[in-house]
C-alpha cells in the first residue's frame, strides 16, 4: 500500500535534520506533559464526580461558562469590525491598531486589571461619570465580562484580521462593480470568505475567557457567586478558604479538558488541517 502524500512528505523531512535534535525534542514535550501528568496522578478520582458537583464548584463554572460565552459575544459585535478596519486600512494605520490590539497578550493579566481599575474604577477616569448615574463597575460580574473581554479580544481580532488578508479583495471588488451595497458585500462575501477565521477566533477567545484569571481577580476581585470564576475558585482553595483543594484539582480537570475539547474543535474547522 502507497503512503499518503502528506505522510511521504513528513518521512522525507524527518530524514533530513540530525537525530540528536530528538533529544531536546523530548525533553520539551516532557516539560510540557508531565504537569499534567502529575496533576492526574494526585487526583482522587473516586471523589471526583462529587468534587466537580458540588455546589461551589457548579456555582463557579455556571459563572465561568455564562461571562465566558458574553464576552465571546461582545467581542465577535467589536472584534469583527476591528479586524476589517486593520485589515483594509494602510500600512502606518494598521501597524499601530494591530499593535495596540496585541498588547493585552504581551502584558501581564494583571497590567490589565489594574488598566481597567484606572478607567471604571471609583477614582478612574470615568469613575466619576458612572457614579452620578449610580453605576458601579468593579467588583460586579459585569466585571468579570470585561475583564475577559479584555483579554480574550485580541484573539478573535488577530485571526479574523488573518483570514480577512488571506481572501483578499479580489471577489469584494467583484461584488462591488456588480452594483452590491457595502453591506451586501460585507455579509454575502466576506463574512462567509472569513468564516473558519472567525470559528477559530471564536473558539479561541471563548477558551481565553473561560481560563481568565489576573485581570478578573483585580478588577472583578473574588465574591462567591458574582466574580468567582473557575480560576478564582482554584485560587481560592489553594489559599486555604471557600472549596476544598480536591474540588480544586477536579476544576483543573474540567478545565483541561475544556481546553484540550477547544482545540480539537478548532482543528476541526480548519479546511487546511492534516487529518
Amino acid at each position: 500500500m502507497t503512503a499518503p502524500p502528506a505522510r511521504r512528505d513528513a518521512t522525507r523531512v524527518a530524514a533530513r535534520f540530525p537525530l540528536w535534535l530528538y533529544v531536546p525534542a523530548a525533553i520539551g514535550a516532557a516539560v510540557l506533559v508531565l504537569p499534567f501528568a502529575a496533576l492526574f496522578a494526585r487526583l482522587d478520582w473516586v471523589g471526583v464526580p462529587a468534587a466537580i458537583t458540588s455546589p461551589e464548584a457548579l456555582q463557579a463554572l455556571g459563572l465561568s461558562l455564562t461571562t465566558a460565552s458574553i464576552a465571546t459575544a461582545v467581542c465577535i459585535v467589536l472584534g469583527v469590525p476591528l479586524a476589517l478596519v486593520i485589515a483594509r486600512s494602510g500600512p502606518a494605520l494598521a501597524a499601530v491598531l494591530r499593535t495596540l490590539t496585541t498588547l493585552p497578550l504581551v502584558l501581564p493579566p494583571l497590567v490589565g486589571g489594574i488598566a481597567l481599575l484606572a478607567l471604571l474604577g471609583r477614582q478612574g477616569l470615568f469613575g466619576d461619570a458612572l457614579a452620578a448615574f449610580g453605576l458601579r463597575v468593579p467588583f460586579t460580574t459585569t466585571a468579570v465580562v470585561i475583564a475577559q473581554t479584555f483579554v480574550a479580544l485580541p484573539f478573535l481580532v488577530i485571526s479574523v484580521e488573518g483570514a480577512l488578508r488571506t481572501a483578499g479583495t479580489r471577489y469584494e471588488l467583484v461584488a462591488a462593480g456588480l452594483g452590491a451595497s457595502r453591506w451586501t458585500v460585507f455579509r454575502r462575501i466576506t463574512l462567509p470568505l472569513v468564516a473558519p477565521g472567525l470559528v477559530a477566533g471564536t473558539v479561541l477567545c471563548f477558551a481565553r475567557a473561560l481560563g481568565e484569571f489576573g485581570a478578573t481577580a483585580l478588577f472583578a476581585g473574588n465574591s462567591a457567586g458574582t466574580t468567582r470564576t473557575m480560576p478564582l475558585a482554584i485560587y481560592t482553595a489553594f489559599n486555604g478558604a471557600g472549596v476544598e483543594e480536591d474540588t480544586a484539582i477536579a476544576l483543573s480537570l474540567m478545565l483541561i479538558l475544556v481546553a484540550i475539547g477547544v482545540l480539537l474543535l478548532m482543528r476541526g474547522w480548519r479546511a487546511d488541517a492534516p487529518r
